[in-house]
């Protein structure tokens, strides 16, 4: 069984663990932080991840000595920072620097791999060394084609880059959300923000002639708030996360996400146990698009399909959803947290409809996993960083725009669940099982949404759950997210206002 926190209480220290990995850290009060980072002249002054063309072939090759069919060189630095603020506060703040090189081999479906922080030729080629031995097949390798540097698209664009923004700036933002979820209500009590940015810079080669550069920055800003009053609490929360410059601050003010948290604090305080039952279920658009992320998108990545496990192994070309139903992943799409211009491996990003009108077309795919299953190379190669080897992971994955009306979802439902946003869950790959708890739901009442619920999880049957969603809104959203599969992965989800038949519905009172 494998768990994803999505939307748990993100605790601090691995909040920075995520964020740094690796690599220098400072850690100091914010006055002091401060002076550090305007002692920096530019973003560049903490160093590049420039490695000489001629170098990484050096390297590419010698990954090939002991035999193998493919062999590729990834380079990465990592600047970040990171700032808690928290009953007025800040209580913390941390600039990182991070940076190496990771070699991988694939030798049949062997995959020999070597990582090291250091970035010169020695301790780069003797990675490559031990990648080498790791992976070493008998009979010749193949041979290594000459670099040359590609030019490819990119779906991120920058207005105001982050190595420009002053810290105080940074700070005042923070203190705006902070203060709009305390005046929201006098029954909110308490409120934190967390803050993260980063600019990750990419260099990657491999033994077909590719090389690749490329530089993500990444904001990262989430506002939880505590509300209290009849006798219980609730914490509310709301993320926000792009692949842009400072200017997402200004598109989606901190305000509003900081009164949207607030004010799911607040509704939830009047909530009644949640009832238990086999019940229909809608879905507001957003973030209840993490369903689809956790009970189907996980066992279409294809390492589990090449091992032949999971629900939908040897499914190709079948009908495995209702009609209505279509999924996409796409790390193209603008900006959004789950994009980059191209994975991990250098496979360009793209739109890929894994499941068209209910019947099963692709699987997400890395290189490994994709010769392993004769398919195409999808763009879902990813990694947490240098120390570790790319495998198949979504990037942004939704259910695509249907034809009915969120209204008439929910006034054509005369009994059932509301859930409005969802927090942890998880599921079983092989088996497709999974449950889900309910941050904000609400009983569903002659086709209106009435009192708000706490206690309910949603447990089910991927296979089951796709087959059994009947209306699919027009009103496509998203939501950003944090994936584990051990390795962290910054992800989107997202779907329209959906309506599922007949799910199980843990409460804590009959029905």
């Amino acid at each position: 069984m494998t768990f994803h926190p999505w939307d748990a209480d993100i605790r601090r220290r691995k909040f920075l663990e995520l964020s740094l990995k690796g690599g220098a850290i400072i850690a100091a009060a914010p006055s002091v932080l401060s002076q550090f980072w305007a002692c920096r002249t530019s973003p560049e002054a903490a160093g590049t991840a420039a490695v000489d063309p001629g170098l990484l072939e050096k390297a590419v090759a010698k990954a090939l000595d002991k035999g193998g069919d493919f062999a590729d060189v990834y380079v990465e630095h990592r600047v970040s920072r990171s700032i808690l603020l928290e009953e007025g506060k800040y209580r913390s703040a941390v600039f990182g620097i991070s940076q190496g090189v990771g070699v991988r081999v694939l030798a049949g479906d062997k995959t020999g791999f070597a990582y090291t922080d250091e970035l010169a030729e020695v301790k780069i080629l003797r990675a490559a060394e031990v990648a080498s031995a790791i992976a070493q097949a008998p009979g010749a390798s193949a041979p290594a084609v000459a670099l040359k540097e590609e030019r490819r698209p990119s779906y991120i664009t920058v207005k105001v880059p982050l190595g420009d923004v002053a810290d105080a700036k940074r700070l005042e933002v923070m203190m705006r959300a902070h203060q709009a979820a305390l005046d929201y209500d006098k029954r909110i009590t308490m409120a934190s923000v967390d803050y993260y940015d980063e600019v990750r810079s990419r260099t990657i080669a491999n033994s077909e002639g590719l090389l690749l550069r490329d530089e993500l920055p990444l904001l990262f800003f989430i506002v939880q708030a505590l509300g209290v009053g009849n006798g219980t609490s609730h914490m509310g929360r709301e993320r926000l996360s792009r692949h842009a410059g400072f200017e997402m601050f200004d598109e989606v003010k901190p305000e509003d996400l900081a009164r949207a948290c607030a004010r799911e604090s607040i509704a939830m305080l009047e909530a009644k146990d949640a009832p238990a039952g086999k019940m229909d279920v809608v879905m507001q658009n957003g973030w209840g698009g993490v369903l689809v992320h956790e009970a189907v998108g996980h066992p279409l990545e294809a390492d589990n399909i090449a091992k032949k496990i999971g629900a939908f192994t040897g499914k190709l070309g079948q009908k495995v959803a209702s009609p209505v139903f279509t999924m996409v992943d796409d790390g193209s799409l603008p900006n959004f947290r789950g994009t980059t211009n191209f994975d991990d491996e250098g496979t360009p990003m793209k739109r890929n409809v894994l499941i068209r009108e209910g019947v099963l077309e692709k699987y997400m795919t890395d290189i490994l996993s994709a010769r392993q299953i004769k398919a195409e190379r999808t763009g879902n190669g990813r990694r947490e960083s240098f120390r570790y080897i790319p495998i198949p992971r979504m990037t942004n994955t939704f259910i695509d725009t249907g034809k009915d009306k969120p209204d008439d979802i929910l006034a054509s439902t005369k009994s059932g669940i509301y859930v409005q946003s969802l927090s942890g869950g998880s599921v079983n790959p092989v088996t497709g099982m999974f449950n889900f708890t309910c941050r904000e739901a609400y009983l569903v009442e002659d086709g209106k949404k009435t009192a708000p619920v706490k206690g309910a999880t949603l447990i089910g049957n991927c296979l089951e759950v796709i087959r059994g969603i009947d209306a699919v809104g027009d009103d496509l959203d998203f939501g950003p997210g944090i994936c584990g599969k051990g390795q962290a992965a910054e992800v989107t989800a997202g779907q329209p206002t959906v309506r599922i038949r007949g799910i199980n519905v843990g409460g804590t009172r009959g029905r």
